[in-house]
């Protein structure tokens, strides 16, 4: 995808344009496996209630971001994170936060579905049962609500005990976003979630996104810069583990700062 560009604004222009309030906020992060700096020095606020494009070449430190922010890195052997992550006003890495409640708040969707080896209505009712949100009884309410909003329910209310593996690839994602959304989160983490589906349930879950960020932050990997487009309000460009430029979608795509970002835009690298 090609985009010319007019002039090149200074990066604190840039910057001025994106919203203040921060949902989420890096700052001085960097994360190392073994001997090898997956990012470098990292500091980023990604603002509320917005959807922002994580972009960037294979491996320049995308996934390992998100993984940060929810702190996934925990049990991996090797892995050293430091600097500072907070959610809203809770340090991620603050030596009293409650990792199960930090997961509640900051749901996760990765490339492939991975559906409970439960039945599709204890997918989608196990976990906020489990944390206190809904009751066995009350949770059929629950399950149809959110089944109804990633508009799996049609498909599914026949079957609802039955095993998920049962469905489509497609139909499978859909259960699994149904499953995070049954937790209300704050902020929702997607890697590159629709990169194995179909067009037309990847263009459903990008209309659901967009309805999503009205009551969320959503932070999305990329390797589409079309998608990103389509669905971003701002985009956060990453090289070799380090933030190049963070600006508004329209900005990044056809005014960027950095001299990288173009010729990525362009085609030229990545």
């Amino acid at each position: 995808m090609s985009v010319g560009y007019l002039s090149i604004p200074n990066t604190a222009t840039a910057q001025r344009e994106l919203s203040n309030s921060a949902a989420v906020r890096a700052r001085g992060l960097s994360v190392s496996l073994g001997s090898r700096r997956l990012l470098d020095d990292v500091s980023v606020t990604f603002p509320e209630r917005r959807i922002t494009a994580i972009v960037g070449p294979t491996g320049c430190g995308k996934t390992t971001l998100l993984r940060s922010i929810n702190r996934m890195h925990d049990h991996t052997p090797g892995m050293a994170v430091r600097g500072d992550v907070s959610v809203g006003d809770t340090p991620v890495y603050g030596p009293t936060t409650h990792l199960r409640e930090l997961r509640r708040r900051v749901g996760m969707l990765f490339q492939r579905a991975n559906p409970f080896p439960q039945s599709i209505e204890e997918n989608v009712a196990v976990a906020p049962r489990a944390h206190g949100l809904t009751t066995r009884r009350s949770s059929c309410e629950l399950v149809e609500r959110q089944l109804i909003e990633v508009g799996l329910w049609e498909a599914v209310k026949d079957r609802l005990g039955h095993s998920p593996f049962t469905l489509s690839g497609g139909q499978q994602q859909l259960l699994c976003l149904a499953r995070t959304l049954a937790l209300s989160p704050e902020v929702l983490l997607l890697d590159e979630p629709t990169s194995a589906l179909d067009p037309g349930t990847t263009e459903h879950i990008e209309s659901l996104l967009k309805r999503l960020r009205e009551r969320m932050t959503i932070l999305i990997v990329t390797h589409n810069l079309s998608q990103a487009l389509r669905v971003s309000d701002e985009v956060a460009f990453f090289m070799a583990g380090k933030l190049v430029e963070h600006a508004t979608a329209n900005t990044f795509f056809h005014d960027a700062a950095d001299q990288r970002s173009r010729e990525y835009v362009s085609g030229r690298i990545g």
